[in-house]
């Protein structure tokens, strides 16, 4: 059977040149950390402190949790914490603890963009630059907005050699070219002179902030749980490939631009395929919450370890609700993805609660909300006052606004039923899922990965990365002519105690 050994040290799986007349030493036989540490980019790694260019995504409401970035971020990789969803005091005291518990470590928070929430975007911003975050993942934007902005430009200024140095990094996950291109571009003129306006910034850092990109960092987000265009991975990396090199042609930054995998990211050749089509960096998020590190519940990780690849469906997401906005998640052992499609078709169809038929009011009370839809309201009422009393003042004067508010309340408790394992709404539960966990269920099957108590994220993730340095090596000997029987080019998730002695191992 054909092993990894350590001739293959690029993502390519190009064996590294040696000369003709040079007995091979120890020094040309890298470890097998020192394989996986050389997938993906150079640049991306040393920017951001890491040694494998892997990072766990952000998944909302705390399922990507503190937890999940420590383990990252000692495991030599990058986790961003699911901020989204949460209110900014729970966003705060995560940050405060990842800044106590791994200081010196690499980690980062998410930032999501939030067009019906815009003062908690703002503020969440704002306390990122007080407390001195460096690093966020920007995700769903559908636009740049001022709160990224200034978190980007906040502290720019030139160094002793008069180089410009960015304090703070964007990881901008993106599905579409023209959010790309504001991503990959400097920041817009009209924002520069609002931050110099407000006094943010100064007008010389406004000069510098024109020239460097909004994000170095772009991922490119494929077919995935949560909000997901549903785009292929091998149509769109290479679209933004393109676009990163007309741009980084364009405005030639000093630093080069880099575009990053996600979406459907679960298996060993998924991971090669991604890192041999040129990606900087691999971001996983589906398996990641099936991990004993993440903050969704233990009946949840039970159901995603039972998922197949055709058990998702699309459903209308809570934060964009009114803009018809969905997102991806599990149909299998749920009512969810239905019962939310039903709510967005009254959403369409009627101006206001009072106009729902009776038929179907009966049923939303009796099935959904559990509470006749007055109580319902003024549940929701009493919530939103706390978090944006303006949502309120403007419910009350519009009805349609009103039974946004009540049908997103049952989107957003679903989601939190689902991580607290609330046995009472099962059928309630939801789960963001892509078609990754099947693949990732599939490949594990049989193994000791398929249990979930055994999937731990760091495991996980190393196992990932073997895998794909591994596939990448049988792709090289295939290219030179060597046959292959099914055995050397698949990998067998490999338990912790035997992994940890194979990336310890001297080189031979």
């Amino acid at each position: 059977m054909l092993e990894l050994d350590t001739e293959t040290t690029t993502a390519t799986g190009t064996p590294p040149r040696r000369s003709r007349t040079e007995p091979p030493t120890r020094e040309h036989s890298p470890s097998i950390s020192q394989v996986l540490a050389g997938l993906g980019d150079a640049g991306f790694r040393r920017d951001h402190g890491l040694r494998y260019a892997y990072v766990a995504g952000a998944m909302a409401n705390g399922i990507a949790s503190v937890e999940l970035v420590e383990a990252m971020a000692r495991g030599g990789m990058l986790g961003f914490f699911g901020a989204a969803g949460l209110g900014k005091d729970r966003v705060e005291a995560a940050l405060h603890r990842l800044q106590a518990e791994i200081p010196g470590l690499p980690f980062g928070v998410n930032l999501i963009h939030s067009p019906n929430e815009s003062s908690l975007e703002d503020a969440v911003a704002r306390m990122f630059i007080l407390r001195g975050l460096r690093l966020i993942e920007a995700s769903a934007y559908l636009r740049l907005t001022l709160p990224v902005v200034r978190f980007r430009v906040a502290g720019i200024h030139r160094d002793a050699a008069g180089h410009i140095v960015t304090p703070n990094r964007i990881v901008a996950k993106v599905s579409r070219v023209e959010v790309a291109t504001q991503f990959f571009s400097p920041p817009p003129a009209e924002m520069l002179n609002e931050l110099v306006r407000t006094g943010d910034i100064t007008a010389e850092q406004a000069a510098l902030a024109a020239q460097i990109p909004v994000a170095q960092d772009v991922t490119a987000e494929a077919d995935s749980a949560g909000h997901t265009d549903n785009r292929p991975l091998v149509t769109l990396l290479p679209t933004l490939l393109a676009l990163r090199d007309r741009l980084q042609t364009q405005f030639n930054y000093a630093q080069p631009l880099r575009v990053g995998a996600a979406g459907g990211l679960a298996t060993p050749s998924g991971l090669a395929a991604a890192f041999a089509m040129g990606a900087a960096y691999v971001v996983t998020g589906s398996v990641n919450q099936a991990c004993v590190e993440s903050g969704s519940s233990e009946v949840v990780r039970k159901m995603l370890a039972q998922a197949e690849q055709a058990d998702t469906a699309m459903a209308p997401a809570a934060d964009m609700f009114e803009m018809g906005v969905k997102l991806q998640v599990l149909k299998r052992g749920t009512m969810f993805p239905m019962r939310a499609a039903k709510l967005w078709e009254l959403f369409r169809a009627y101006p206001s609660l009072d106009a729902i038929p009776e038929a179907d009011r009966a049923q939303l009370e009796k099935q959904f909300f559990r509470a006749t839809l007055a109580d319902t309201w003024a549940s929701t009422r009493a919530f939103w006052l706390t978090r944006d009393p303006a949502q309120v003042e403007r419910a009350e004067r519009d009805a349609k606004h009103k039974m946004a508010l009540v049908f997103r309340s049952y989107l957003g408790l679903s989601s939190r039923w689902a991580n607290a394992g609330e046995p009472s709404r099962v059928m309630d539960y939801q789960v963001w899922c892509g078609p990754a966990m099947g693949a990732f269920n599939e490949w594990t099957r049989g193994t000791f990965l398929a249990a979930p108590e055994n999937r731990r994220a760091e495991t996980v993730a190393l196992n990932l990365l073997y895998g794909a340095a591994k596939h990448l090596r049988a792709v090289a000997l295939r290219l030179q002519g060597i046959p292959l029987s099914p055995e050397d080019t698949f990998c067998v998730p490999i338990e912790p105690e035997r992994l940890h002695e194979l990336m310890n191992a001297k080189p031979v």
